[in-house]
């Protein structure tokens, strides 16, 4: 199944609650649209600095290859592998740039499909404490370790047998 990380906004001035409606999920895994279409799909979800960075480091790499004389298969060869590469890293540049504009994230989950991450996702929103308040600030989830008394000699710590006990 895939894994989806929420990311919301910067809250705007003045406002005292982030717009659900803006909120991002964004699938982990493999991006076929960005594979095939990679510098329209940078384009399309507005990842400005990838787009640019793509057509300098694609343009760069075949000026490279034309001045080495590689063979076309070559050539064609390396740019699939940037499409591949483009395909694999879609989710993580789309991620990257969130951050960059400051959009937090909320969170992951995961499910089959992103309708059904918005519903799992929303509806858990709508069940959270109306004061504001986080889960976050709660009691830890962990207990201190206790101890059952003081160590014997019989007790064994892995799987080695007792002193003087049978094999």
């Amino acid at each position: 199944m895939p894994t989806y990380t929420i990311h919301a906004p910067p809250q705007k001035i003045g406002s005292n609650a982030r717009d659900p409606e803006r909120f991002v999920f964004v699938r982990d895994g493999f991006h076929f649209w960005a594979f095939a279409f990679g510098p329209l799909w940078l384009l399309l979800h507005r990842l400005w600095l990838a787009f640019v960075l793509y057509v300098i480091g694609y343009g760069l790499i075949g000026v490279g290859l034309a001045v080495l004389r590689a063979p076309t298969s070559a050539q064609f060869f390396v740019g699939l592998l940037i499409a591949i590469l483009v395909g694999l890293e879609a989710p993580s540049i789309w991620r990257w740039t969130l951050t960059r504009r400051k959009w937090t994230t909320l969170g992951y989950l995961v499910a089959d499909n992103a309708e059904m991450a918005e519903r799992r996702f929303f509806a858990q929103w709508a069940e959270r404490p109306a004061n504001g308040s986080s889960r976050a600030s709660a009691e830890p989830g962990y207990s201190v370790p206790t101890r059952r008394g003081p160590p014997s000699a019989s007790h064994v710590i892995g799987l080695f047998p007792e002193p003087g006990g049978q094999r």
